[in-house]
């Protein structure tokens, strides 16, 4: 880029470059959880709907239900 323009030559790499950060940080996370979950929700039963509250650093799926003693599921 010669002149600063943006209208320098083509360039003949293999393309495969990281670029302006595209593609990344739009998955559901590392877990699977919802996007962007944050310490506050619920946990909730799948097979009952009991709710408790989530305790952060306390994964839900780790939580039993009181109730029929399912695995918890994050809402």
């Amino acid at each position: 880029m010669p002149r600063g323009d943006g209208t320098g030559p083509g360039g003949r790499g293999a393309g495969t470059g990281r670029g302006m950060g595209r593609g990344q940080g739009q998955g559901r996370g590392r877990m699977g959880g919802p996007f962007a979950a944050g310490p506050g929700g619920n946990c909730v039963c799948p097979s009952c709907g009991a709710t408790v509250p989530h305790v952060a650093g306390q994964p839900c799926n780790s939580r039993s239900c009181l109730k029929c003693g399912a695995a918890m599921t994050r809402s």
